[in-house]
């Protein structure tokens, strides 16, 4: 009777689920000209279509350290949940022993020396009446699974970086040869002022000017090389390589990696499913849950029924023995532990929320600047454009006399350096397209 009625209190102490908020993820996503509500495809691998940078993508997964050490904790962890399960189940032994007994020196039956030779199996189980061992594997398996996530989510943080280095060194590379043209072209201007100087057409203010300008522009050159040097520095880094080793890499970045198209971003429900972090979280909490099983199991007595069978000192013995141990009447650490327990499912919900709202926040703000970026790119698109056709109204100007040289030289300036502009505005919407990809959880 005091069994049962122990039973049934111990059922009405199991923890229930905690009430997670979901509905912060029910409201749908900023709908632009960029991004679509359609949910991501499940094999959505947006690294594909670009080898080179798939390849450095996996070559700094296979020599990430950090990665290795995640690894080592995921299995660990496993490990342990493995280990957890296991404690549910009977324990067995088998012992043996081998003794002499030298009974005197002189020869005789009563003197002759004897051996006995002992063996036995031994068992035991912890009966878990209260769910004490269940609840230890529950959360020893949502651990292992919180462990999973958070190596996800480091592969997740090291494609990213190698993907932002990979755009670093594109934008170095063909922000360089932007400048040069851009160069080129003042330079062109400048002999020209030059010339007229000499001539005496143009005063020497306008040669000074031109010459600024081309010093401006030639100052911003080492910038870019030392940017392009920087990026193959990080790169070779996340492959596990000293920076002597950078100029190995094989960084061509002979074409900019477009997304084409409108993203799919899903919405907020899927959100909670594929970003790592957020099922960390999740799992985090369900092992704070669990935990609580595990204090409250120690309210009540523990259970164990032990036995052997053997050959002991020439015959043969069997026992079995019955354990029982209950902290009682002072259940206060046990209660101590429990209000610990609870204080650490709080702390694990507050968590999962916040985790919930920064990641909403992370993908709203990501298509944000997205569809921003986009925006000023078609305008430095436009501006490209006009200025090209300038510099054709302006040659064919020249051509037929009707304005000096330096008309054209200066619009073939404005034309580099609205490709410089628009370059760099194109490294830049690559760059957001593949982080709201991050945000989502999707590369």
């Amino acid at each position: 009777m005091l069994l049962a009625m122990l039973l049934l209190s111990a059922c009405s102490q199991v923890p229930p689920a905690p009430e997670r908020n979901t509905a912060l993820a029910a409201h749908p996503f900023t709908d632009t000209d960029m991004v679509t509500l359609a949910p991501l495809p499940a094999d959505s691998e947006p690294l594909r279509a670009f080898p080179e940078l798939e390849a450095l993508v996996q070559a700094s997964l296979a020599a990430n350290a950090d990665l290795r050490v995640a690894y080592a904790t995921v299995d660990r962890a496993r490990a342990s949940a493995a280990e957890a399960r296991a404690l549910r189940l009977p324990q067995t032994a088998i012992e043996s022993s081998l003794r002499f007994d030298d009974r005197g020196s002189q020869p005789g039956v009563e003197t002759t020396q004897s051996t006995d030779f002992d063996v036995a199996a031994a068992a035991s189980w912890d009966v878990d009446l209260f769910g004490r061992l269940r609840a230890a594997a529950l959360a020893s398996r949502a651990d292992a699974d919180a462990s999973a996530a958070a190596f996800e989510g480091l592969r997740l943080v090291i494609t990213a970086e190698t993907v932002n280095a990979y755009l670093d060194h594109c934008a170095a590379i063909h922000g360089a040869d932007a400048l040069r043209a851009a160069i080129a072209a003042q330079d062109r201007l400048s002999a020209t002022f030059e010339r007229q100087r000499i001539a005496g057409e143009v005063s020497g203010i306008e040669v000074a000017q031109t010459q600024a300008v081309l010093a401006s522009l030639r100052a911003s050159l080492p910038v870019l090389d030392a940017a392009r040097l920087a990026s193959r520095y990080r790169l070779a880094e996340l492959q596990g390589r000293p920076p002597a080793e950078a100029s190995q890499l094989v960084t061509d970045c002979r074409a900019i990696p477009v997304l084409g198209g409108a993203l799919p971003v899903g919405d907020g429900q899927a959100l909670l499913l594929r970003r790592p972090d957020i099922r960390e979280a999740e799992r985090r909490l369900a092992a704070a849950t669990a935990r609580i099983g595990i204090a409250r199991a120690e309210l009540y007595p523990r259970l164990n029924l032990g036995g052997a069978v053997g050959l002991l000192t020439g015959g043969l013995v069997a026992n079995a023995t019955p354990f029982l141990v209950w902290s009682f009447p002072n259940q206060s650490p046990a209660r101590a532990r429990i209000a610990q327990a609870e204080a650490g499912e709080r702390a694990a919900l507050a968590n999962w929320d916040s985790t919930v709202l920064r990641a909403l926040r992370e993908v709203e703000t990501a298509i944000t600047v997205l569809e921003q970026e986009s925006r000023r790119n078609t305008q430095l698109g436009e501006i490209a454009s006009a200025a090209e056709r300038l510099a054709l109204r302006s040659a064919a100007r020249v051509r037929l006399g009707d304005a000096a040289p330096p008309l054209r030289h200066d619009a073939d300036r404005g034309v580099a350096q609205a490709r410089l502009a628009k370059l760099q505005s194109d490294i830049a919407l690559v760059r957001s397209q593949f982080t709201l990809l991050r945000m989502l959880g999707a590369i």
